[in-house]
């Protein structure tokens, strides 16, 4: 594929420099923001070779490419200057003017996608170093006082550790501020010196102060929620800051105010909001476990392919690491997309056997095995949606493989994209090796039920 020709030819069919305010990707699909969705060359766009499919929404106009969507937006330029992004090696890009419209649910979506998709390269890379360190554990190649051990388990605890940086980053481009001053509060909240503040003041029974204000005695390390009120909050006082520095010391007056106030604001007030948030959430998720674990995990399995389609499964990603973060393992939204996935990627792949349609066997293989390795779009665009009996298999086999895995009470510890290549990260380190099995047995279920039922139903057009 020319990747260059490709996303000229995507620019150019959603209205180009005229009608472009803004253009990001997640994991596998450009999202325009539009000034007139009346302009794009709908048909022709949908026709054009490495379009997988288009999904006009009210806060973004959607083109899916598939995996390969990195290396198509780099080739997009910005809306003003036509010169080339280099953000291709981030899981996320974004170019021109933050967008605002949309209802306030379509908003929060987005900004949640914008925040938490950026990470999930370094968050995959450090659970599959979990993953790669227990199975190393497991058949005794390595143990848990040896430097390979210790090495390993602290090149992956790094991501956790420093989470509220990773989200900081992310979370300023979002909110369009300074991303280095938002880093600085994501260092503020894991300074050895705060530790210790926190450490003695709970010994003692105290709380450390500032300027007489109380400080919570929580610490933030491998934490989500508080840093991304805390840099929200930045990107409001920002602009004051700049607002009424003078214009003479001007370069040293604006940060020195927004980190002044954020930081302060941030380590009496929305820290601990933040921190009380994800407790809050984590005592849901436990009650949900005690009383009914099953639930999430089936109706997850079932209804992935509709929560994808419009793009809200990414508001799911930060319940499932604040799961992970806060409990040690999520077991109410990854065993439930593993199942969904592994399904959509078995009824695709029973359709590549069964049709005598050349296009047809070549996309559903190809999209099949993407699907069961943990990413859906293609195979949900370009052959789930536009086939009823590949939907409702998928939807029978993943409610399956999610109703297994949610009546044994399968954990998650590392995420990842939820596929077959992720099935090491339901290794735990102290976790019996049968939760392992379970999600293997749980993958297996959802992929034979789903196999079964689209072969059985599919029938060529004739």
């Amino acid at each position: 594929m020319d990747y260059k020709v490709l996303a000229e030819a995507v620019w150019e069919l959603v209205g180009g420099n005229s009608n472009v305010d803004q253009v990001t990707h997640c994991a596998t699909r450009l999202r325009f923001y539009l000034r007139d969705s009346s302009k794009v060359q709908l048909e022709s766009l949908k026709a054009t070779p490495g379009v997988l499919g288009v999904i006009a929404k009210d806060t973004s106009f959607q083109v899916i490419i598939g995996v390969e969507v990195p290396n198509v937006y780099k080739y997009l330029s910005d809306p003003g200057e036509r010169a080339a992004s280099n953000s291709s090696d981030s899981e996320e890009g974004s170019v021109g003017k933050q967008n605002k419209s949309g209802n306030w649910g379509s908003r929060f979506v987005d900004t949640i996608t914008g925040i938490f998709v950026p990470i999930l390269p370094p968050l995959t890379a450090a659970g599959m170093l979990k993953a790669l360190l227990a199975l190393l554990a497991a058949f005794k190649l390595v143990t848990s006082s040896s430097p390979t051990y210790v090495v390993i388990n602290f090149m992956a605890d790094a991501m956790f550790y420093f989470m509220p940086v990773f989200l900081a980053n992310s979370a300023a481009k979002k909110f369009n501020c300074n991303s280095y001053l938002a880093m600085m509060l994501g260092g503020i909240l894991l300074h050895p010196n705060f530790i210790n503040m926190v450490t003695a003041s709970k010994e003692a029974g105290t709380m450390g102060s500032v300027f007489a204000i109380p400080i919570y005695n929580a610490t933030y390390s491998a934490s989500v929620i508080p840093i991304v009120l805390s840099v929200w909050f930045m990107s409001k006082v920002e602009p004051i800051a700049d607002r009424i520095s003078p214009k003479m010391i001007k370069y040293f007056t604006r940060p020195l105010l927004t980190i002044l106030v954020s930081g302060i604001v941030m380590l009496t007030v929305l820290g601990p909001v933040g921190y009380i948030i994800s407790q809050f959430i984590a005592s849901i998720v436990n009650t949900i476990n005690t009383v009914a674990g099953w639930i999430i995990p089936t109706v997850m399995g079932a209804f992935l392919p509709f929560m994808v389609m419009v793009g809200i499964h990414h508001g799911l990603t930060p319940i499932g690491i604040n799961n992970r973060m806060t409990i040690g393992y999520d077991t109410i939204v990854y065993p439930g997309q593993l199942a969904s996935n592994v399904a959509q990627g078995a009824a695709a792949l029973a359709v590549s056997m069964k049709t005598k349609d050349k296009e047809l066997k070549q996309l559903s293989s190809v999209t099949g095995v993407t699907a069961v390795c943990g990413i859906t779009e293609p195979v949900l665009f370009g052959v789930t949606m536009r086939i009823k009996t590949n939907l409702i298999a998928a939807m029978c086999g993943g409610g399956a493989g999610g109703l297994f895995m949610g009546v044994i009470g399968v954990k998650n510890f590392s995420g990842g994209a939820p596929g077959l290549l992720t099935l090491p990260s339901y290794i735990g380190l102290d976790t019996p090796m049968s939760n392992f099995y379970f999600a293997v047995v749980g993958s297996g279920i959802a992929f034979i039920v789903s196999f079964a039922i689209s072969f059985i139903l599919y029938r060529d057009k004739k």
